[in-house]
């Protein structure tokens, strides 16, 4: 079967919202048993190496590559603190939650990038912004309208909107950092800068760990995060951003909680309350008004 460019880009980011999901479910399951900046060092360390050498393989790394490396260090300390921060609000709130609150990304990265970029939203992409993130809150706020007019968001969840705060401006900051050096390359700076910062701060808990003691979930949780909801959706990102408009790249994220929802289920036979399925189904909702859009 012979698919148009759009199709399989659209099939790519389907893929790609799919395996940061994981990072949602799985990451919960091991975000108590080390601290989050160690888990981090170590998942930043090895997508580093693997990138590392696609790019060498790919584009190559050049030392021009590397003038004013300050740039990788201010993308770096977002992206890590990012990390950092999801797994911290993951020792506290359900993965579902936690993931919602990612769809609040978008309309944040719109107003970084208002300030950054002067770039200015049509009507249409704001609609559907504004229905995905009406849909998130019902979700954060488990459906329970009193706590949101007391603002009554769990610890966890705040601590990972801190966290979507830095990947909103990190967004718009690539396209203002970035001069002209090859994706995989800047990415890989990027990582290797986080890797640097995440293992000074880490270092004691690093040394500390008794690494043969963790369970066998924590190693494959690991491998999880560093290939599959590092690389492999880096790659389905470039992919997907070669071949669809941004706006359409962007909607993918309100899949984000219906494939968390379909994790859990899956590995825990659960299923969330009808109440907040419907929250869930405003980002769904927000998909296809961001997908429609040309």
């Amino acid at each position: 079967m012979n698919f148009s460019s759009e199709a399989r880009g659209h099939l790519a980011m389907f893929a790609f919202s799919m395996l940061i999901a994981g990072s949602f479910s799985i990451g919960s399951r091991i975000s108590n048993l080390v601290e989050p900046t160690a888990i981090m060092a170590l998942r930043f360390f090895i997508s580093g190496v693997i990138i590392g050498i696609w790019a060498g393989i790919g584009p190559g790394i050049r030392r021009a590559h590397f003038r004013a490396p300050w740039r990788y260090a201010v993308l770096g300390a977002l992206f890590a603190t990012y990390f950092v921060l999801m797994f911290e609000g993951l020792k506290t709130a359900p993965a579902v939650s936690v993931s919602a609150v990612f769809t609040l990304t978008p309309i944040m990265s719109a107003v970084a990038a208002y300030f950054l970029l002067r770039q200015v939203l049509t009507g249409r992409v704001a609609l559907a912004l504004a229905v995905g993130a009406c849909g998130a809150v019902w979700v954060i706020f488990r459906a329970d309208p009193v706590a949101i007019l007391r603002f009554d968001i769990g610890r966890g969840e705040a601590i990972y909107l801190v966290g979507c705060v830095c990947h909103a401006v990190y967004v718009p900051l690539v396209a203002r950092l970035v001069r002209g050096e090859p994706i995989l390359v800047s990415t890989f700076g990027m990582s290797v800068a986080g890797w640097l910062l995440l293992t000074a701060i880490s270092l004691p808990e690093l040394l500390r760990t008794e690494w043969s003691a963790l369970p066998v979930i924590f190693w494959l949780g690991l491998a999880y995060l560093s290939i599959a909801a590092s690389v492999l959706s880096f790659f389905l990102l470039q992919y997907g951003s070669l071949r669809l408009p941004s706006a359409k790249v962007m909607a993918y994220t309100y899949l984000t909680p219906t494939w968390v929802t379909a994790w859990e289920v899956m590995l825990t036979g659960h299923f969330p309350p009808a109440l907040v399925l419907a929250g869930i189904a405003a980002t769904v909702v927000a998909l296809f008004m961001l997908v429609r859009t040309g």
